[in-house]
């Protein structure tokens, strides 16, 4: 079956992660959080933010991103502001890494320039410095759970107080 990894590297703020994680939550996702993190992982707005989505998380935690190459392999897909190829112009292969910087800096270039054709950015208008981190991944997420067709996730809703067949 089909495993999205997502990989935070050194974030920097509690909301984010939390957005992150209700992200992978909702998704099936795996959630990878490399250190050194900018908070405690108690924080309650980290908690606030992911909800009561915790018990859901396939998550991992490495002390640096060093520990986490070492632990993991696979293709990895650095998004970065610095990217030169279109996000949904790549081909995601099953069991992917999607890795994503701090906040304040982004992924360490010394990264990038090892993987120029693996470093991908999401367009936006040339004045912005970037999007909000959680966006990011899940417009990421979901245009890799789009070319896999989605699969295992629920792609149809319910009405609360009427039945589609009624309407």
């Amino acid at each position: 079956m089909s495993k999205l990894n997502i990989v935070m590297v050194e974030p920097e703020i509690p909301q984010n992660t939390g957005n992150v994680a209700r992200t992978c939550a909702a998704t099936g996702a795996r959630l990878h959080l490399v250190g050194p993190m900018g908070f405690k992982i108690d924080d309650k707005k980290l908690k606030r933010a992911g909800l009561d989505y915790w018990q859901y998380l396939d998550i991992t935690y490495y002390d640096s991103l060093d520990e986490f190459f070492e632990k993991n392999q696979g293709e990895f897909y650095y998004f970065t502001t610095k990217g030169r190829h279109v996000h949904s112009d790549v081909n995601y292969p099953d069991n992917c890494y999607l890795l994503f910087g701090k906040e304040t800096k982004g992924l360490p270039e010394e990264l990038l320039i090892k993987h120029p054709e693996n470093c991908v950015r999401i367009p936006m208008e040339g004045e912005i410095r970037s999007l909000n981190l959680s966006n990011s991944v899940a417009i990421a997420t979901y245009e890799v759970l789009r070319q896999w067709n989605y699969p295992a996730l629920q792609n149809f809703g319910q009405l609360h107080n009427y039945r589609w067949e009624e309407v």
